[in-house]
């Protein structure tokens, strides 16, 4: 098939974000007495916009967040990617070798977080107004709806779309989303990348890629 647009995620596609984010999540949770680690924060809240991740701690410590939690988090997880943050290998040669095709982000993450990372890492360029985020939304990924704004923002019918996914969550989106969907498994939260791979499977992705050059095959 040919496709008319790509769509990606943005931690744990385009940027290698995810272990850092996670380390810091955990650290905030335990500093705040809702002790967490970072396999439990990975598993548990991945993928997820910040109104969904919150509802989940909640329901599970059964007390509200300090008002104050997201603003000293963000304070924390800055910090953390100051120390040493990059995109995901290979990211910058597949979008530099797409050319004309139409692309876009559909994230969880805050829309100046991922302008500031795509600033840091020199691509920006590639996206134009093209950044589309859940955040604050209250139907985030798994739901469509992320995937649907991202495909109408560049006027392309999603069934001609390609995503590129990391997590079951988003990916469940962009097959919600009547996209072609590639699990991507070379970011650097992923250990087990045959084992990551399975599971994407497992919620019905088209196709599974460990290194960009092998998303590069089904676009």
């Amino acid at each position: 098939m040919s496709f008319a647009a790509i769509i990606f995620d943005f931690d744990g596609v385009i940027a290698d974000s995810e272990v850092r984010a996670n380390q810091s999540l955990a650290e905030s949770l335990t500093a705040v007495g809702m002790p967490s680690t970072y396999d439990e924060c990975l598993r548990d809240y991945y993928g997820h916009n910040w109104q969904e991740t919150q509802r989940r701690i909640e329901a599970r410590f059964g007390r509200p967040l300090p008002v104050d939690f997201r603003e000293t988090h963000r304070e924390r997880a800055r910090g953390r990617f100051m120390e040493g943050f990059d995109a995901v290998p290979g990211a910058a040669d597949f979008l530099g070798a797409l050319g004309t095709m139409p692309r876009a982000i559909a994230s969880s993450s805050r829309a100046e977080y991922i302008g500031w990372a795509l600033g840091r890492f020199g691509l920006d360029h590639h996206f134009g107004g093209h950044v589309y985020s859940a955040d604050g939304w209250d139907r985030g990924k798994p739901h469509p709806d992320i995937y649907l704004a991202a495909a109408r923002g560049l006027g392309v019918d999603p069934a001609r779309c390609l995503a590129v996914e990391d997590s079951p969550t988003g990916a469940q989106s962009a097959l919600a989303a009547g996209m072609t969907v590639v699990g991507f498994c070379g970011a650097g939260h992923i250990i087990d990348r045959a084992a990551h791979g399975d599971m994407l499977r497992g919620v019905g992705v088209h196709h599974v890629a460990m290194t960009f050059d092998e998303v590069a095959r089904f676009a």
